[in-house]
């Protein structure tokens, strides 16, 4: 694990941190290779009963790191590669025996809504906003979202939402089913570890089984849904045209 992500554990929870605060918890590789290992070592570990994920610093997770698209998207084999890390953090969350609390603060962008979504609750701070920028950026969603997001929202509000990129606010979250519960920001984390707690209190075996039905009730849908999101994602980022909107989008 690398120092992008930071995980810690304690009385059963493991708060797994992304650690870019500099660049708002931005996607790259590290990242991607940190949260990944961190995933798997605390589904991996007995003494976890829950696993709670968050952010440093002002954002929760501000999606891919613009400033490094360039790295991401050098020919067909290492773009699909990249791509395919990301599908792999949505598959830890959502196939791993554990539920997984999010503490949802600053901004959601991108792949950062979408493991919101992939989380079993997510908590957000009232003053949190959320949106998908890929397709103005000519880029696609991953994440399991073009399965996922139909069925929390409807198919016709999913394409709006994504293809348009609208910001949602905190309580239009709430109202949409993306996260469970919104909060003040000031006792998100608290509210969050006290729901983590609350989560590792219940009979394990249950629990388990509550993600494990809950889930691949509609699992096979989400699992085709991530290959096709696979490759009209790994097509985007090679498309010249996204090359020229990320080049025009960055933030310096």
């Amino acid at each position: 694990m690398n120092n992008t992500v930071k995980l810690t554990i304690s009385d059963g929870i493991a708060e797994i941190r992304l650690n870019r605060p500099d660049r708002l918890n931005a996607i790259n590789p590290d990242l991607l290779a940190g949260l990944a290992d961190a995933l798997r070592n605390a589904q991996a570990d007995p003494d976890v009963e829950v696993i709670l994920l968050c952010g440093e610093g002002r954002a929760f997770c501000a999606g891919d790191d613009l400033k490094e698209f360039n790295q991401q998207s050098t020919g067909e084999a290492e773009t699909r590669r990249f791509i395919e890390d990301i599908q792999l953090v949505t598959d830890l969350i959502m196939n791993g025996d554990k539920i997984v609390v999010g503490a949802i603060h600053g901004w959601a962008v991108g792949g950062g809504l979408e493991w919101v979504m992939n989380c079993d609750l997510a908590i957000m701070s009232e003053s949190c906003r959320c949106f998908f920028p890929e397709i103005n950026l000519g880029l696609f969603v991953t994440g399991g979202v073009s399965s996922l997001l139909p069925n929390q929202v409807g198919l016709q509000r999913a394409k709006e939402l994504i293809l348009f990129g609208e910001h949602i606010t905190a309580d239009e979250a709430l109202k949409m089913g993306i996260v469970c519960r919104v909060v003040a920001d000031k006792i998100l984390y608290e509210q969050a570890l006290n729901t983590a707690r609350k989560v590792a209190e219940l009979p394990k075996t249950a629990r388990q089984n509550v993600k494990k039905v809950l889930n691949r009730s509609f699992q096979l849908s989400i699992n085709e849904a991530m290959k096709l999101e696979t490759d009209a994602t790994v097509e985007c980022f090679l498309d010249p045209e996204a090359m020229m909107r990320i080049e025009n989008s960055r933030i310096n």
